[in-house]
């Protein structure tokens, strides 16, 4: 018979006779047959289901298999042996392997065969140790969901006890490389179906074996809470959840949120992928699951992870915000309408209690702005009703994960554990063009100065294939010794001493070269800087070797060259009227602000009075411990007023700063002319103007009235353009040459008045001014860049950055305009019109956000409204460029090789190297993460438990980024960023 069906099925024959004849085979096995012809018909129809040509052969084998075996099931018994299922699930069958799908299909459709017979009963041991086996190779979904359909249609064949646990457990460890790769609807719901499948099985398995249930769900725990980055888990481990009972849901959380062993990296972790869990198609009950996690956390005051995982997945919930708000609105159902007010409110309280993210915030805010909006003590009332949010007030921009390079081009930079200050600062610089090209085109192969990090940094954030580049090596190298690791600090305190060391280091080389042999010109310069690296430096770790300072013939360094002005003050004794007027270098003015913000002096108006003490109202609790006033020391208590509307602006406190004060009362001046202390009035005036004007806003402040630290939270309009008023002189009334006692101090000092004016470089006896041999002219400068403050006091909240690359050519050209004394003030009229006029406005895309690893686009409107849209985030420091003037030359821009630079200078060869390296080793990363995925989806391990994490990293508010963990913080009670 076995013959005759093979010459049948390789026939020509038509298919309808032989179809017939099949029938007439078919028929003939409910005659007695031989046990010889039994098996010689099992073994050919085995041949065509499994190895057929078409699918008429396929189906002429299954029919003719049935048919023979309901009517000699014995027989078929004894072909299905268990050596023949066992070669069949080890070695395949011919050609086929023996994970083909047509291989479960045949072991399911004859176990069918034999389902009321012994021989499946003498069959399970060896099915319930293969299957076991299959998991562990960690199976394709396809697979498994076969193996599902047999094991649920045949259950004696799940392995039993020991190895029931051990199987569910490999089994959810499989879910979790149950990768889709489908593109196509009809793929994806095939997929879901296989997942649905697998997950059915294993409810199955809990409820016949409960004591399975609890190693499985550890072991979900385990997969979800490895913080091993080159393995993610899939989604569809999300399926498992619907199948765990809700009456588990207390013990569970309980358990979890008190276990000692349970790391908070790893309970981040879970709880970040449990919410990923929520797009699943099918995730029942998954949001129950989460919503009481969070509450078993918060119970047992775990709110660093809460915070974490807040900060971990606001990025990927805010886009969802403007939908759903359009989609409520939409509705037009009432619960609706009730339930868009309620959720309102919940976005107004996320955007205060996470500020510092505009450009996140811009198009949720103009989605709900026809809702009412909460005032901040109902706010402050709904936040402090959930104890984990009200353990902080800021944003870790550092925790967003990147996943590429910004679209902008521009690189992100790390942050390092509460280092967003020295990231703004560093990013604000980078942006300062001219100042970029200088350090870029500077010779220091060899060094290992301050300046050389410098530059690196600065050609890493130019040229690497880095999302984000980690600044470590400048942190270390930068910080000043008073900074406690993992702290916040102040940006502009970091900013300064920055200046500084780098001023410091290039003057120390400066003296070395001087007094050292000139070296050979065949030897390079780190020789001579490591020589130079083992005086002693005043505030430094080793000098500097720039390009030859001579060249410039001014014997000034390159931060004096770009960041440093000189500032003349000069007291008239009212009483004598004898003149006493000193210089002082600066790399920045610290700007204070008026005595009321509904009015700011300038200085056409009337003389200020040291005695005037403003009203105690305004204050902002949580402020800076510095002793910053929020004026001009000398000049009394003056109190700010806050006000929502930027009623004054930058001009308007450069005004201020330079406008006339009368010394009086307790503040005295001591005349030595008059040898008694006399009223007088003090002027100062810029005599020296910066390529880079720094205008540092002193929003943080200590009242001594009200005992309260506090922060200026005043909007203040941030003109793209702006003058400062320029005093030059006919005749010098004190010597500002480099040989000046006063050009060697800190350039980084506050420009503060003293009490006592004891450091005069020359007094004048006689009652005459100098306003005669001095004229005024208006220097013009434009906007480069913004560091923005969001937060409440300067030991909190998150410091982010707005920057343009703008040179000493864009902009406009201004021609100097003489003025008085008297006309000198910085109008916002005229700032106005500065840019109405036809300069090169720069394009929305030329301005960056730097938000430590994330840098978007963004505009000027943004930058200048950002304090008007969010209350917390106002402007701190401001770095104006200095632009050409007609009839002035400009500083110029770098010289290398002779030849004088106006764009970016050539990247050195050392420079290169290091970039290169860097960006090689940044690709073998990828392709290693990319392997090891790829090998652990492939792998047969029978045992996997996640690394653990050190929870004792540095705080993990504002850092580490870049998608790295972080820990939790060491206190609650510094939760800052």
């Amino acid at each position: 018979m076995d013959k005759i069906l093979e010459a049948l099925v390789s026939s020509s024959h038509p298919l309808t006779v032989k179809r017939a004849i099949v029938k007439k085979v078919m028929e003939a096995a409910e005659k007695e047959v031989t046990e010889e012809q039994c098996q010689a018909l099992y073994h050919l129809t085995t041949r065509l289901i499994l190895q057929g040509e078409d699918a008429f052969q396929r189906q002429v084998g299954l029919q003719v298999q049935e048919a023979y075996a309901r009517y000699h099931r014995d027989e078929f018994a004894r072909f299905f042996s268990k050596e023949f299922v066992l070669g069949l699930l080890q070695q395949g069958y011919g050609s086929l392997d023996c994970r083909d799908p047509a291989i479960l299909d045949f072991l399911h459709s004859s176990l069918r065969l034999l389902i009321s017979c012994p021989a499946v009963l003498e069959l399970a041991p060896l099915l319930q140790t293969e299957v076991l086996r299959i998991i562990c190779e960690r199976p394709e979904p396809a697979t498994c969901a076969k193996l599902a359909t047999i094991l649920t249609d045949f259950p004696q064949c799940v392995p039993r006890e020991k190895a029931g646990v051990l199987f569910c457990q490999q089994l959810v460890r499989t879910f979790a490389y149950f990768n889709c790769p489908a593109t196509e609807e009809r793929e994806l719901r095939e997929y879901v179906t296989q997942v649905t499948r697998v997950s059915v099985l294993l409810q199955g398995i809990w409820k016949a074996e409960p004591a399975t249930l609890l190693p499985s769900l550890q072991e979900v725990f385990a997969i979800i809470s490895s913080t091993d980055p080159s393995f993610e888990p899939s989604i569809a481990l999300a399926s498992l959840v619907q199948h765990i009972p809700l009456q588990m849901i207390t013990v569970l959380i309980k358990s979890l949120t008190t276990d000692q062993n349970v790391k908070d990296a790893s309970m981040t972790q879970a709880l970040c992928r449990m919410i990923d869990w929520l797009s699943w198609p099918l995730a029942n009950h998954v949001d129950t699951w989460v919503i009481a996690l969070l509450k078993g956390l918060a119970a047992v005051q775990k709110f660093t992870i809460l915070i974490d995982v807040t900060l971990l997945k606001i990025e990927q919930v805010v886009p969802q915000i403007v939908p759903l708000v359009k989609s409520l609105k939409n509705d037009g159902l009432p619960n609706s309408k009730t339930f868009l007010l309620q959720f309102a409110e919940l976005v107004h309280c996320m955007m205060y209690q996470y500020s510092g993210f505009p450009d996140l915030y811009d198009s949720i805010l103009e989605s709900i702005k026809e809702l009412p909006k909460p005032n901040e003590e109902k706010i402050k009332f709904f936040l402090n009703q959930s104890a984990w949010t009200s353990q902080s007030n800021s944003f870790a921009s550092g925790l967003l994960k990147i996943t590429g390079k910004s679209e902008t081009g521009k690189t992100g930079l790390v942050n390092l554990g509460n280092t967003c200050y020295m990231n703004s600062i560093i990013q604000i610089l980078f942006m300062a063009t001219d100042f970029r090209r200088h350090v870029m085109s500077l010779h220091l192969n060899g060094s290992n100065t301050l300046m050389k990090k410098l530059q690196l940094l600065f050609a890493f954030l130019a040229h690497t294939q880095r999302a984000a580049y980690s600044p470590r090596s400048f942190l270390e190298g930068s910080r000043p010794p008073w900074f406690t690791a993992g702290s916040q600090q102040d940006c502009s305190e970091y900013l300064r001493f920055l200046l500084d060391r780098l001023h410091e280091e290039e003057k120390t080389l400066s003296a070395f070269l001087v007094t050292s042999p000139k070296p050979e010109p065949a030897t390079t310069s780190a020789e001579t800087l490591n020589n130079a690296a083992s005086q002693p430096v005043a505030d430094s770790q080793s000098p500097l070797h720039p390009e030859p300072v001579a060249a410039k013939g001014d014997g000034r360094t390159l931060v004096e060259r770009m960041f440093g002005g000189r500032l003349s003050t000069a007291i008239r004794c009212l009483q004598c009227h004898s003149l006493s007027e000193k210089e002082e270098p600066f790399t920045d003015l610290s700007l204070a602000f008026c005595p009321s913000m509904s009015k700011c002096h300038g200085p056409n108006d009337e003389h200020k009075s040291s005695s005037s003490v403003g009203p105690c109202q305004g204050a902002v609790n949580g402020g800076s411990e510095s002793s910053e006033g929020s004026v001009k020391e000398g000049a009394g208590t003056r109190m700010e007023r806050p006000v929502v509307e930027p009623t004054l602006s930058v001009p308007d406190l450069v005004d201020y700063f330079l406008a006339p004060e009368i010394l009086e009362n307790e503040n005295c001046y001591f005349c030595e002319r008059c040898a008694s202390l006399q009223r007088a009035e003090k002027v100062m005036q810029v005599v020296a103007a910066p390529e880079y004007l720094i205008l540092t806003l002193l929003r943080f402040s200590y009242d001594a009235t009200c005992h309260v630290r506090r922060k200026i939270l005043d909007n203040v309009g941030i003109p793209l353009h702006m003058s400062l008023p320029l005093r030059q002189h006919g005749i010098s009334v004190t010597s500002s040459s480099s040989d000046s006692p006063e050009s060697g101090e800190n350039l980084a000092k506050k420009l503060k008045p003293s009490q006592k004016e004891d450091g005069m470089t020359e007094n004048r006896t006689n009652s005459e001014s100098n306003d005669s041999d001095s004229e005024m002219l208006s220097v013009p400068y434009v906007l480069s860049s913004v560091v923005v403050h969001s937060g409440m006091s300067s030991e909190s909240g998150h410091y982010y950055s707005y920057g343009r690359n703008v040179s000493n050519t864009d902009g406009y050209v201004a021609h100097p305009s003489s003025k008085s004394l008297e006309s000198s003030s910085l109008s916002e009229s005229s700032t106005a019109s500065q840019e109405e006029m036809g300069c090169a406005d720069h394009k929305s895309t030329d301005w960056f956000l730097f938000n430590d690893s994330r840098v978007t686009f963004t505009n000027s409107e943004s930058l200048r409204n950002v304090t008007g849209r969010f209350p917390k985030d106002t402007a701190y420091v401001l770095i104006y460029r200095k632009q050409e003037v007609s009839g002035q030359q400009s500083n110029p821009g770098p010289v290398v090789n002779g030849s004088r630079l106006s764009g970016e200078p050539p990247l050195q060869k050392e420079l290169m190297d290091a970039i290169t390296k860097d960006n090689k080793l940044f690709l073998q990363e990828q392709e290693l993460n990319a392997r090891a995925r790829a090998l652990q989806a492939t792998s047969a391990s029978c045992s996997f438990r996640p690394n653990g994490s050190d929870d004792n990293e540095p705080p993990g508010s504002c850092g580490p980024s870049g998608g790295g963990g972080g820990g939790g913080f060491n206190t609650i009670s510094r939760l800052v960023f």
